[in-house]
């Protein structure tokens, strides 16, 4: 069913530039259809703000549920961000007071860049927390991308997140763990899901918290899981929302940094995501690199135009099915008065009735 257009966010008409379907407020009020309010509290760092937008809209204007989906974004203003995006959230974001005192029936929440050690000591620490605190009680589901969930397992369950040592960065193949769990009825019981973190919170800390694990990878660790009451917090741990070149951009930008000299040494491969003819090109473009690097000479581009066409995307249906099951389980439970999480007669402790 279709995203309505609710606002001029630009990200409306790049999708439906894109084939999403995308219709008007004026048309959305017309139709007799329940409509569903999610609001996406967007962490990301300048670069990514739009990018990340089109992901989660596109995920979720791609479930096939009936109902008319109102995307709602907002931001943190501890976040610091460039003249240009503060504008952009000026102009197209609502305000945390908005999204409380109008209400949300679910809320997905992004990662964000971190610089401490400790994630208590970044800036957006406590205003998140709020909003984790708020949306418990007020919205039927939330859902927790990446340093979302490093975040909330830290703060709702103490327990800390631990350094790989290295970036986990590929694409890797994961297990349904509860097939019969609804987020991931009719989903392949084995997929694969993009991750990037140098970062993660391991099964056994998962456990401890009384969380619900319902997928993980024999490489990456869990990637999806649920709160004890199987609904209320969703976790993924890896980035199901990812473009089919979202890696490729992070693998560009890593080169970047060594010929500026950010890095060391020049950037591995992600794991599982090029073609071996891809790696190939690639070991030629690094040699070429790392020559006129070392010479001062100017340094030739990726050769896009070849690599980006074939580049597979092996993630993206199971992505959508899973946020598929997540909204139309919210919309079943969910109360009309989009202040309130639940409908009448549905336990807190057990909205789906998978404890009993």
């Amino acid at each position: 069913m279709p995203l309505v257009a609710n606002s001029k966010l630009p990200t409306f008409d790049r999708l439906k530039q894109e084939g999403e379907n995308v219709v008007s407020r004026d048309v959305a009020l017309h139709q007799d259809i329940r409509e569903l309010h999610i609001g996406l509290l967007n962490m990301m760092p300048d670069a990514a703000l739009a990018a990340t937008e089109r992901q989660f809209f596109r995920l979720v204007g791609e479930a096939n549920q009936i109902a008319q989906f109102y995307m709602h974004p907002f931001t943190l203003k501890e976040l610091k961000r460039s003249p240009e995006a503060e504008a952009y959230v000026s102009q197209y974001y609502e305000s945390f007071d908005q999204i409380k005192e109008q209400g949300l029936d679910a809320l997905i929440i992004t990662g964000a860049n971190v610089t401490q050690p400790d994630l208590a000591l970044e800036p957006f620490w406590k205003p998140l927390n709020k909003v984790i605190d708020w949306a418990y009680d007020n919205v039927t589901s939330t859902l927790c991308s990446c340093l979302a969930t490093h975040a909330v397992l830290q703060f709702r369950y103490g327990k800390k997140r631990r350094h790989l040592g290295f970036k986990r960065w590929g694409v890797y193949s994961h297990s349904v763990v509860d097939r019969k769990h609804p987020l991931v009825s009719d989903v392949n019981t084995r997929f694969d899901v993009p991750h990037s973190r140098f970062n993660q919170i391991d099964r056994e800390q998962f456990e401890a918290a009384g969380l619900h694990i319902l997928a993980e990878s024999d490489e990456a660790g869990v990637h999806l899981a649920a709160s004890a009451d199987r609904f209320r917090i969703i976790f993924f741990q890896g980035h199901p929302e990812y473009d089919t070149i979202s890696l490729f951009k992070e693998y560009k930008r890593e080169i970047t940094r060594f010929v500026k000299s950010e890095r060391a040494d020049y950037p591995p491969f992600p794991e599982n995501y090029f073609s071996l003819i891809t790696e190939a090109i690639l070991d030629e473009h690094r040699d070429v690199v790392v020559t006129a690097k070392a010479r001062g000479a100017p340094v030739t581009g990726l050769p896009e135009s070849i690599i980006v066409p074939n580049l597979d995307n092996t993630w993206h249906d199971t992505a959508e099915a899973v946020i598929n099951n997540w909204i139309g389980k919210v919309y079943q439970v969910t109360n009309n008065d989009r202040k309130k999480p639940f409908q009448d007669g549905v336990n807190p402790d057990d909205p789906l009735g998978l404890k009993r």
